[in-house]
């Protein structure tokens, strides 16, 4: 509200709110947002610490553990960008005045993070003229300088920008957790708490076996071999099912039937049409670069052909998707034929449940956004 209160009533300005899957990922895999040459910890934890440790230390506001690299940052009244060795630590954020040093005498402050505050900087490289894409600012009630320290009352941003995604996510998520982190935890944890007060029945994973019903009483399958061969037997029920669903319309032929479902994908909230792979990786990685984050999209290389976009151990990898012929029906594969689904809706749902092929399995599909 106070954003909108200073817009004039003839502004353009526009809010726009996107989902971000990222938000609190880093408290349930710290170690795939803190890369060990990034982070350096304090003699008390002898550099041995857990993926729990890792955060609890962050949220000590004693301790801190120590985020350090490059980083590009745009000079002071200029539109050249210069590259600096930067040290985050629980007083505030410094870049070093000599090579890769951290000591007092080298290190020259930037900003506190009781009074400032992060942003991920979007098209910095067209905007800003930065070296790469992955920008961040800082914004401090004062402006702040790297060559000088005299220092002016104007509200300018300080421009950074780092060389690849996985170093600009460091460098944000520390300052979140330095300036907001014990407030981000009670919002993670908060939902948790609830499901264990809540009489109803978990159904993560853990709780699931496998189950033959094939007798007068069902019975749980202990055996991997056995529990394997029903569930390939299942897929293939499945499949049977799903191509008599298809013929069973009043169509002439099955191939008719089939075809009449080849754009049933398009109402899918995870379907993203014409899309190029720069386009997709730019949507994903705005809505958070967590495993099995996915959209699927007409391929740009090859026609008739679909792509799966997917994200794992933060890199987005694309999988395409072959349509076959199978005595007149079209038939969907993305591993070469071997498991073929009737639409793409089909193919979706297996893989959310079974990971086949792929390095995850399917968990949030993409929201389609415009910016």
């Amino acid at each position: 509200m106070e954003v909108l209160s200073s817009w004039g009533i003839d502004s353009d300005s526009r809010l726009y709110f996107r989902k971000n899957y990222a938000k609190y990922e880093f408290f349930r895999k710290p170690l795939d947002f803190f890369p060990d040459h990034m982070v350096s910890l304090s003699s008390e934890t002898n550099g041995m610490v857990d993926h729990s440790q890792l955060i609890q230390i962050f949220l000590n506001s004693s301790t801190c553990p120590q985020i350090h690299g490059y980083l590009h940052a745009k000079e002071q009244t200029r539109k050249s960008w210069k590259k600096f060795y930067f040290v985050l630590r629980r007083s505030g954020l410094y870049f070093s005045n000599k090579g890769t040093s951290k000591e007092p005498r080298h290190l020259q402050f930037i900003a506190d993070f009781s009074d400032s505050d992060i942003y991920t900087v979007l098209s910095a490289k067209k905007l800003h003229g930065a070296p790469t894409d992955y920008g961040l600012c800082v914004k401090s009630p004062w402006n702040f300088c790297l060559q000088s320290t005299k220092c002016s009352s104007t509200r300018d941003l300080k421009l950074l920008c780092a060389d690849d995604e996985q170093t600009r996510t460091c460098w944000i998520t520390a300052m979140r957790l330095l300036k907001y982190g014990m407030q981000l935890y009670q919002n993670f944890i908060q939902p948790h708490q609830k499901q264990k007060t809540s009489p109803m029945r978990s159904i993560s994973e853990s709780s699931l076996v496998a189950m033959d019903f094939s007798g007068q009483k069902g019975r749980v399958i202990e055996n991997p071999s056995e529990a394997l061969s029903v569930a390939v037997e299942e897929g293939l029920s499945w499949r049977r099912k799903s191509c008599h669903r298809l013929s069973g319309h009043g169509s002439p032929s099955t191939s008719q039937g089939s075809l009449s479902n080849l754009g049933i994908h398009l109402t899918q909230s995870w379907f993203h049409g014409k899309m190029s792979r720069d386009e997709a990786q730019r949507v994903i990685t705005q809505q958070g670069l967590v495993d099995g984050l996915f959209l699927l999209r007409d391929s740009q290389s090859n026609p008739k052909t679909f792509v799966l976009s997917l994200c794992h151990t933060q890199k987005i990898k694309h999988f395409q998707i072959l349509p076959m012929d199978d005595e007149g029906d079209v038939l969907y594969s993305l591993d070469d034929g071997h498991t073929r689904f009737t639409d793409l809706i089909q193919l979706v749902e297996f893989y959310q449940l079974n990971r086949g092929v792929l390095p995850c399995k399917l968990k949030h599909h993409c929201t389609r956004i415009a910016l």
